[in-house]
């Protein structure tokens, strides 16, 4: 069996194509337990985020089922096959160590990922699809990240997806000062792009939430006025600028929505930033003269200069990373070793209790204990060396002299011969 990694993210995929594979809320227990079903699959977790779908198994073959299963999920009829990536054993370590550091990120060093990482381990032990191996790689992962995290300055002056965001507000042509801000959701996103939004001084701020107690309970924070999403078309137009990250699964602003909302205003323009994957923007809104919208893929150019910034902390975090990759893999692979030796001790245990069983029970019925020690002596004798001798007959039948050298290093004739003679002595 091996550890397999398969996934699309953002250096592979545009937006358009990871949303068709993007999972939440109760679909990710749903997924692990169809992937558990699956053919050669004995442990899976799952990690879907704005940016990066990917699956994490324990398998019999070559991944080929897991790709197949993953691409059936894009429901337009693109072939995912070539956007899709694949790492085995030490290589699917190091990934899921990069992955959780903040090093394979949009945002180099981003913090949020850890939390991402750790809920998709979380999820995938309530679903019951994790064993040993998935459990302990995970476990190491958090470790790692905290090292690197704490050894080097990865997460000094942390830069997210909704900080970038904010920062391309700032740059646009609406001062944030003099501008009404729609945020459209209230998870984790949405909530660092209003702490950002506050600290920048935005005049004015709307929360809209499918929950309105959600975007009540964000607003009070915040210093805005929360509204339920129902009445988004009554409020659109009021909003300078837009930040939507929700987890819907089909978009929530339209077209029509847009040009009622440019109508009401004059035309004046208006800044769309879709944080969301999949999209709650439709792209076609784009067309719009006095639109200018904005998805997790365009924020390259202002998320360059945190790259620069962090790149001599990034070497120092891969450097760890490399550390404990060699760590994990050595671990693993004395475990496997050992297997074995856990079998073999495991069967003699066995042989043990069950020949101890039968002679407490024979000398509970008042059998002569010499006889009884005697039956148990032999008892365990054959029953320890039938499986043993057979597979000698075989061998020695069949020509194969492997089997023989094996026991001959694991019972020295010399070291025989010295017992028997100090028996005899004795």
């Amino acid at each position: 069996m091996s550890l397999y990694v398969l996934g699309i993210n953002h250096q592979t995929a545009p937006v358009s194509l990871r949303e068709r594979v993007a999972f939440a809320g109760d679909a990710v227990p749903k997924a692990l337990t169809t992937l558990r079903r699956l053919p050669g699959v004995h442990e899976a977790a799952l990690l879907s985020t704005c940016n990066r779908t990917e699956l994490y198994a324990v398998i019999e073959g070559d991944g080929n089922i897991l790709a197949d299963w993953l691409a059936t999920h894009s429901d337009d009829g693109t072939d995912l096959h070539g956007y899709l990536y694949r790492h085995t054993d030490a290589e699917a370590v190091r990934h899921l160590f990069r992955v959780a550091t903040g090093l394979d990120s949009l945002v180099l060093g981003e913090p949020q990922i850890l939390g991402q990482v750790k809920e998709a381990w979380s999820i995938a032990r309530t679903a019951g699809s994790l064993g040993n191996q998935l459990d302990r790689l995970f476990q190491q992962t958090f470790s790692t990240a905290k090292r690197a995290r704490t050894h080097t300055r990865i997460g000094a002056n942390p830069v997210s997806v909704a900080s970038a965001a904010v920062r391309l507000a700032q740059e646009s042509f609406a001062r944030l000062e003099d501008s009404t801000v729609l945020l459209i959701g209230a998870g984790e996103t949405i909530e660092l792009a209003a702490r950002h939004l506050t600290q920048a001084r935005a005049r004015r701020l709307l929360v809209a939430n499918r929950t309105l107690a959600h975007a009540q309970d964000l607003a009070s924070r915040h210093g805005g006025v929360a509204l339920p999403l129902a009445e988004l078309d009554k409020h659109l137009h009021e909003a300078d600028i837009v930040f939507s990250a929700t987890a819907a699964q089909q978009p929530i602003l339209y077209k029509p929505q847009a040009i009622a909302a440019l109508a009401h205003r004059k035309h004046r323009p208006m800044l769309l930033l879709d944080l969301a994957v999949p999209r709650d923007i439709a792209a076609d809104v784009a067309e719009l003269q006095d639109i200018y919208l904005y998805t997790v893929d365009d924020l390259e150019r202002t998320i360059e200069d945190n790259r620069r910034s962090r790149r001599e902390a990034a070497d120092e975090a891969e450097a760890i990373i490399d550390l404990q990759v060699a760590r994990f893999v050595e671990t693993i692979t004395a475990s496997t070793r050992t297997e074995p030796l856990k079998r073999l001790r495991a069967h003699g245990e066995a042989v043990k209790e069950d020949a101890l069983a039968r002679a407490r029970q024979q000398l509970a019925s008042g059998d002569d204990p010499a006889e009884v020690l005697d039956r148990l002596a032999h008892g365990l004798t054959n029953k320890l060396l039938h499986a043993p001798t057979v597979a000698l007959r075989e061998a020695a039948l069949s020509g194969d002299a492997e089997l023989g050298r094996a026991v001959d290093k694991l019972f020295p004739q010399d070291e025989w011969r010295v017992e028997r003679s100090e028996k005899r002595e004795k």
